[in-house]
């Protein structure tokens, strides 16, 4: 059958275009070979359950070892052990009936596995693995996936069996080698059982993991090898620009990878494979993605509403300093969910798609509004943007419409950062787009609106982070990289004594051969 650019559920080599499955770790056959224990953790929906079903077809090609992969997701709402570990064994038997090895086993009424159902729920993982471990005849390998998800007594309960097997499966049969997977390291697994320690026993389940990956974003040259692989089935290719924009838009990321590889041969080609993949497709297919709200766009719009994920996301956006330590749960939690990436010892949204999801689904209920009120746009010219015009008609709209309390908004403290984000999409309205760059601790949040061609830079700033000089100095840098002469700082008054008079102003400074625009608010 044609192979296709897979976004829903895990790859495979007979239908889908993928990179072999031990390239982004190569290291986990040397642990499997010393028959040693491991986790791997991974943000939703990049490949992991791709990489472990992967690994599992590999291994048992090879018939040096057997492998055999689970999930426990379905366990996640059962934290009592004498339902949970229940239902870890009975979803592992449930998913071996048709195994050409084991379903025999599972299914004779007279063999132990139909016996070990209602035992007590502490031996029934160990018992299970014991079994299929002797019937394997040669070292059996197994992935558990979704572990993290595990809860409470069911989670320490799981882990324990496993320890139990693996020091003692040199006097009984128990699986050579473990992987569990999930989106938490090691570190924040721990976290989740800690308030069980007491049931743990003098010896922590975790003390058998000999290592803990996580599964990195593709890179450039494995985003080129895998689209090469659609350009060798069909002769379809992807010009230079084009690749280069995808990894832009993607950072790497798997799914982000496929989506908008997909989006250009089936819906804007429509497979008229002798028509070349355009950056100008990749742009397209990054705002048709954002806007039909998939579900993995979907997925990280909901995490956006959970306080937790509010604490650290909110300061990124507007540049602020952190509130939360780089040791904590909570940082660890939205670095594990994806969302953002830390880099050079700040975070940062993890690529260009998602710092835009986050810019738009905040500011959704401004834009929204903006449709009513803003009706007109004359700052649009023929052959780009009026800025003086424009950034004078937001002076004018945050004048009258910046009363609100902020505690009304989701993300309060960067009300004033969104609304003016909401104003320039409102303004550019499909026919350009917002490159946003956040960064915790920068102090600003820098924007460029590339429209018609054009590109124009604004800082945003507030007036406590408003430092002269040096707030000059982090403009005129932006446009370097930008290659502009001329750019805009918008600086949002937070002095509430102040009159509007006062708040509201438009001057030029000259500084490092660069015009800066400031914009009072």
């Amino acid at each position: 059958m044609e192979k296709f650019f897979n976004i829903a559920g895990p790859c495979n080599p007979v239908e889908h275009y993928m990179l072999p499955a031990t390239e982004r770790l190569p290291d986990i056959m040397r642990l499997i070979a010393r028959k040693q224990y491991f986790a791997i953790h991974a943000a939703r929906q990049s490949g992991k359950t791709t990489l472990l079903k992967g690994l599992a077809r590999d291994i048992n090609a090879s018939g040096e070892r057997m492998a055999l992969y689970f999930t426990v997701e379905s366990v996640q709402a059962y934290p009592d052990p004498h339902d949970g570990i229940f239902k870890i064994v009975e979803g592992m038997r449930s998913d071996l009936l048709s195994h050409p090895l084991f379903s025999e086993l599972v299914r004779d009424p007279s063999s132990p596995i139909p016996k070990l159902l209602p035992q007590p729920a502490d031996l029934g993982v160990k018992q299970f693995l014991t079994l299929l471990a002797q019937k394997a005849g040669k070292p059996l390998v197994v992935f558990f996936d979704e572990v993290d998800g595990l809860t409470e007594g069911t989670a320490v309960t799981f882990l324990r069996e496993l320890r139990n097997g693996y020091i003692t499966r040199d006097e009984i049969p128990f699986p050579a080698s473990v992987a569990i997977v999930g989106m938490m390291d090691i570190r924040d697994m721990k976290a989740k059982v800690r308030p069980h320690t007491e049931t743990l026993g003098s010896k922590s389940p975790f003390n058998i993991i000999a290592a803990d990956f996580t599964l990195r974003n593709f890179n450039e040259d494995e985003v080129r090898t895998l689209y090469a692989q659609h350009t060798e089935a069909t002769g379809q290719v992807f010009e230079p620009t084009a690749l280069t924009a995808a990894m832009e838009w993607s950072g790497g990321q798997p799914w982000l990878v496929n989506a908008l590889a997909s989006e250009c041969v089936d819906k804007i080609h429509g497979g008229r494979y002798d028509e070349p993949i355009t950056a100008a497709d990749i742009e397209e297919a990054k705002e048709t993605i954002i806007r039909r709200r998939d579900t993995h766009v979907d997925s990280l719009m909901d995490r956006l509403r959970e306080p937790r994920v509010q604490q650290i996301v909110e300061p990124v956006i507007f540049g602020g300093t952190r509130t939360v330590s780089s040791n904590s749960e909570d940082w660890r939690y939205v670095v594990d969910l994806g969302l953002l990436r830390e880099e050079q010892g700040t975070l940062v949204p993890s690529n260009r798609m998602y710092a835009e999801i986050i810019g738009r689904y905040l500011s959704r209920d401004e834009q929204e509004s903006m449709a009513q009120s803003v009706h007109e746009t004359p700052w649009v010219t023929s052959d780009g943007l009026d800025m003086p015009g424009l950034m004078a008609a937001f002076q004018a709209f945050w004048r009258e419409n910046s009363g609100a309390d902020r505690r009304a908004y989701e993300y309060g403290e960067a009300t004033p950062h969104l609304v003016l984000m909401a104003f320039l999409q409102r303004v550019t309205n499909g026919s350009g787009h917002i490159i946003r760059e956040m960064a915790l601790g920068s102090g600003r949040l820098d924007l460029c609106v590339e429209f018609k061609g054009k590109r124009y830079a604004i800082e945003v700033k507030t007036s406590k982070n408003f430092s002269g000089e040096k707030s000059y100095a982090q403009l005129a840098g932006y446009l370097d990289k930008l290659e502009q002469p001329e750019g805009w700082m918008a600086i949002f008054d937070e002095d509430k004594s102040k009159s509007w008079e006062e708040k509201l102003y438009s001057r030029d400074v000259e500084f490092n051969g660069k015009t800066l625009h400031l914009i009072g608010l």
